[in-house]
């Protein structure tokens, strides 16, 4: 199966309906035009959405469809008036790949919330055609959207802080919570979870993990460096604790309860959503009215902004705890994935396992 709208030959993973299963799928890219970067994929992780996107559990996919937002490379290729990047540059793509460059958003360097942001998969591009992600091979992406990953930062561990990574920095950042000395919860150490306590430890902040799994205290403790951690479903643990966080970053992409969550935060806390559960949560007002709560939410970040996070990700040393597949092994991944067994990304090895025959 194959589509012939551009120039660029391209191959790689596509999945044709809601069944969700990918297989090769050969398909194009556009010339480099004048302030593009192509560049050759070597590694991309796998995002929790990718999974919702292919069977398509928000309602918004079209078919066919090649996943893939945190992708790394290097530069093959670039546009007579591309200013940033050279042939052989170390870059990255996440979660977008376009905006309209001019709207108050955009302006502000927050173009992931431009009205007409693009994404980098499943999306439809300035000229009409369909945007394919980085299960594949090669990219072709607007330097304005492309990220130099710093050579100290290994590819393959990078990759998912393209989303994952942007994904918890940016609402630390924004609400305040990344001063030293404050008391954050991170619900959730899942692929979000474990790098925001990362994050959170580097910006000097106390973090609590709060989980349903007992069973991981001690890799949250000892691996990853929180202070604490809190089994959500322990009514004394929960009780012990209430009132006594700044801030919780919630990752968690199923439905639960958040009034728990609430009642441990202090007064003027702030409750952030970055997870994307398929149905709607309960929100209790009364809690928020009696401790001038907030409860908020943020998408990945600006392009500024991710730059700034793999720079202070690589300042600090952070990266992804991933495990590498190959190519033939995606649709598995996925299976695993949807039970969340999984340490805590898979990244594929594009470069090494996704060759065209």
């Amino acid at each position: 199966m194959a589509e012939k709208q551009h120039p660029v030959p391209a191959y790689g993973l596509a999945a044709r309906d809601q069944s969700g299963l990918v297989s090769p799928f050969n398909f194009s890219r556009r010339e480099t035009g004048e302030t593009d970067v192509k560049f050759k994929v070597l590694y991309c992780g796998i995002c929790h959405s990718d999974l919702h996107m292919l069977k398509n559990e928000w309602g918004s996919s079209t078919y066919p469809i090649v996943p893939g937002h945190e992708i790394v490379g290097q530069v093959t290729e670039v546009g007579s008036k591309v200013e940033k990047y050279r042939v052989g540059d170390r870059v990255g793509v996440g979660c977008m790949v376009g905006s309209c460059r001019s709207c108050n958003n955009c302006s502000q360097s927050i173009e992931n919330y431009c009205p007409k942001m693009i994404q980098t998969y499943g999306g439809t591009y300035h000229d009409g055609t369909p945007t394919y992600g980085g299960y594949s091979d090669v990219m072709v992406c607007d330097e304005h959207f492309v990220v130099r990953v710093p050579d100290s930062l290994p590819l393959d561990v990078a990759a998912p802080l393209l989303c994952a990574g942007i994904t918890l920095y940016s609402p630390l950042k924004f609400y305040g919570l990344d001063k030293p000395g404050l008391h954050v919860g991170i619900v959730g150490l899942g692929g979000l979870g474990h790098v925001g306590v990362k994050f959170a430890k580097a910006m000097g902040v106390k973090v609590t993990v709060i989980s349903t799994s007992p069973g991981k205290k001690q890799e949250a403790i000892e691996r990853h460096g929180a202070d604490a951690f809190l089994v959500s479903l322990d009514q004394e643990q929960m009780k012990a604790a209430m009132g006594t966080m700044d801030g919780i970053i919630d990752t968690v992409s199923a439905v639960h309860p958040i009034m728990p969550l609430i009642g441990l935060l202090k007064t003027q806390g702030k409750l952030v959503l970055v997870g994307a559960p398929e149905k709607p949560l309960e929100l209790p007002v009364f809690p928020l009215l009696m401790g001038r709560k907030i409860v908020g939410g943020s998408c990945i970040g600006g392009m500024k902004e991710t730059q700034e996070m793999l720079d202070f990700a690589a300042k600090h040393n952070i990266t992804a705890d991933i495990e590498v597949i190959s190519a033939d092994y995606v649709n598995t991944a996925m299976e695993r994935l949807a039970k969340n067994d999984v340490k805590y990304r898979f990244v594929i090895d594009v470069a090494n396992t996704m060759q065209a025959p």
